[in-house]
């Protein structure tokens, strides 16, 4: 498992980051890993090291882009390498949108995608 900001810094900022995890896939193969499951990269305020994910469909930018992830993905699958990566659809950021429109009315269709104590 990597948690990507505390792997390897790319570009000196002070945090690991997707271009960084790439730059390690050949030693990670001659290691014999055939899979990396990789912490979330998602967008997120990181109140919980990433958990808490405002937005699936973006990477937290220190980490990198979208196109980086896409770049590991080509790196794992070239090297016969499986990339997963954590999913935490259970719990999101109260900053994500699903919960923005949860909370906006009792009447909101996504109302009980969260549970609400009075």
């Amino acid at each position: 498992q990597i948690y990507p900001s505390s792997f390897l810094d790319s570009n000196g900022d002070g945090l690991g980051d997707i271009p960084g995890i790439v730059s390690k896939i050949n030693y990670l193969s001659s290691l014999g890993i055939d899979v990396i499951w990789l912490s979330p990269m998602y967008d997120s305020p990181q109140h919980d090291m990433g958990y808490d994910i405002s937005k699936y469909e973006a990477v937290y930018p220190p980490y990198g882009t979208v196109a980086d992830i896409e770049v590991l993905i080509e790196a794992c699958h070239s090297r016969g390498m499986s990339l997963i990566l954590d999913l935490v659809v259970n719990h999101t950021s109260d900053q994500h949108a699903w919960f923005q429109e949860s909370r906006s009315s009792k009447d909101n269709p996504k109302r009980d995608w969260y549970i609400w104590r009075p």
